[in-house]
């Protein structure tokens, strides 16, 4: 699965739990951790961690690897590590404070609309 592919199953997964303000940044030369950054959040602790879940298996069910999935547990802020692909879903507060939009302002957003088709 190529890092495209691997962005519309994410974004589609997060889509399908209706998580809210999906943003995707481009970080292709900007950042050496992946290519692409997807930020979301949800409304509370268990529909972030059934957005995470989703993901989760949809990219598994593809032959994809989960290399690393942090804050699962509090489901305050859950990182989902892909490789090309990075998934930050957020609960609205923390979305707020850590603000990844603003810090990596210099990253072109991609219409989430456009990954989708």
């Amino acid at each position: 699965m190529n890092n495209q592919e691997l962005l519309k199953v994410v974004v589609k997964a997060c889509d399908d739990k209706r998580a809210e303000d999906i943003v995707v940044l481009n970080m292709q030369g900007l950042s050496l951790i992946a290519d692409y950054f997807l930020v979301c959040n949800g409304n509370s602790n268990k529909q972030i961690q059934a957005i995470a879940r989703e993901v989760k298996e949809k990219v598994e069910e593809l032959g994809g690897e989960v290399k690393r999935m942090e804050g699962y547990d509090e489901g305050k802020w859950v990182l989902i590590d892909l490789g090309d692909v990075v998934a930050h879903i957020f609960n609205r507060d923390e979305r707020s404070y850590y603000n990844l939009e603003r810090l990596w302002g210099d990253a072109p957003s991609i219409s989430v609309a456009n990954v989708l088709s």
